[in-house]
């Protein structure tokens, strides 16, 4: 069996330059814009940005089409991964939940 060597493709080559290219283009894009950014701007609900919740989606959804869904029947031979997660989740709740539980959230004036 001969073993052939996995080439990355330019895009994950340049990674970092696409993102550094990525953040000056938005830099630019919202200081030379004018009030058509403030527009995109003030489309929120609940406190959501829609055009960067849709953005940030097309970013995590090819990542999620290549998880092996059938993999997860077998989550019990080797939970040490989930218990991890699940603690990690609760302790980062707490700690951001913490400050508005003791009323002290930056908006309790």
């Amino acid at each position: 069996m001969t073993e052939q060597k996995k080439r990355i493709g330019i895009f994950e080559k340049y990674l970092t330059l696409w993102v550094a290219l990525g953040i000056a283009a938005g830099i630019a894009l919202g200081h030379f814009g004018g009030e058509g950014i403030e527009v995109l701007s003030n489309m929120e609900v609940f406190r959501v940005n829609i055009p960067v919740a849709v953005l940030i989606w097309l970013m995590i959804y090819p990542m999620m089409l290549q998880v092996d869904f059938s993999s997860i029947k077998n989550i019990k031979k080797r939970p040490k991964g989930i218990v991890l997660m699940e603690h990690s989740y609760r302790a980062f709740s707490f700690l951001l939940s913490y400050p508005w539980l003791r009323g002290l959230s930056p908006k309790s004036g």
